[in-house]
């Protein structure tokens, strides 16, 4: 395991990185859940991989195990979608094409909220799709290379599309099809479709690390700065948005297990990935690519249940000096 210099800069990240490292070595042989394989290119990751990250708002990294192996981002990129949605079109305009409640269902159901016949959530892949559309550009490489500028600004570092995992998911991308086509039928995406849904697969085919996504989910907390670079990424004003939104629905159909027992707002993704935000203290991350029947990352739900009960990180903790993880830095 390698600890960032910040981390040993600062006395009391030892005591952090002891944590951290039980909580590696406490899960690293869970062998439950079963690495993706819908998109054929997902099924030849190593299932053995389990990083844990963390990243805070002053720049001090902690991480474990496999921190630096890369992986797809896959349904983590969704919210950081919406986030650029948002700053594009503004709040009213990304909800008439997009709503905000939880579906209940699986991310990738072919379903639209009946009343409004609108995807119920950016979290699941309807409203991602509907998304998808508001932030392409023409030509639509032009829409992909912003997002993955915007990324690797987040990150700190030039990231990269993994183009296997992209052409995997647009040869085997049938379901997204049909749900894209549906919202076409009722007007919420416009009729440049194939468009939508190579910007939505591009997206989902970025390669990461556990500390990129650290760093991504960092700079959300830190109100949209990236906390090493200090550069703005994100419009601060729309991210109370996008972090009430994963709050409810980043989990899927264990959104309020989620919620319940760990009480971040954080998303996952069938890469294996998951990240949590804890507002203006840190960014989460974990990854282990065998995945429970929701589709989440079964080491990295454990690993996370137990961060947030060392560290006091439920939103609703009600013991002052337990629920801020800024007091483990003092």
């Amino acid at each position: 395991m390698q600890h960032s210099p910040a981390s040993e800069n600062t006395p009391n990240t030892a005591e952090i990185q002891q944590i951290v490292d039980s909580v590696y070595e406490k899960y690293k042989n869970v062998d439950d859940g079963e690495v993706a394989t819908y998109i054929p290119e997902l099924g030849k990751a190593d299932p053995s991989h389990f990083g844990i990250c963390l990243a805070t708002v002053e720049g001090h990294i902690i991480k474990a195990g496999d921190w630096d192996k890369e992986f797809t981002i896959q349904s983590m990129c969704k919210p950081f979608a919406f986030q650029m949605a948002l700053e594009r079109w503004g709040r009213e305009k990304v909800l008439k094409h997009v709503g905000v409640e939880p579906s209940g269902d699986a991310f990738n159901s072919i379903e639209l909220d009946a009343k409004n016949t609108r995807p119920f959530n950016p979290m699941i892949n309807a409203g991602a799709i509907a998304v998808s559309s508001l932030i392409k550009q023409e030509p639509v490489e032009a829409g992909v290379q912003h997002f993955l500028t915007t990324m690797s600004k987040a990150a700190g570092r030039e990231l990269k599309i993994d183009q296997d995992v992209l052409n995997s998911e647009t040869l085997t991308g049938n379901r997204n099809r049909a749900i894209a086509y549906l919202m076409r039928n009722f007007g919420i995406i416009d009729e440049q479709v194939n468009e939508s849904l190579h910007q939505y697969f591009a997206q989902c085919s970025v390669l990461v690390t556990c500390q990129d996504v650290a760093l991504m989910a960092a700079t959300m907390a830190n109100m949209g700065m990236n906390p090493l670079t200090g550069e703005r990424v994100f419009d601060f004003q729309f991210i109370k948005y996008v972090l009430t939104v994963m709050f409810t629905c980043g989990l899927y159909d264990y959104a309020g297990g989620w919620a319940y027992e760990v009480g971040l707002p954080a998303k996952s993704g069938v890469g294996g990935g998951i990240f949590g935000v804890v507002n203006r203290q840190l960014g989460i991350s974990v990854y282990s690519p065998k995945l429970d029947a929701q589709g989440n990352s079964v080491r990295g739900i454990l690993a996370c249940k137990e961060l947030a009960g060392h560290f006091g990180l439920h939103a609703f903790e009600f013991t002052n000096v337990g629920s801020s993880f800024m007091q483990w830095l003092l």
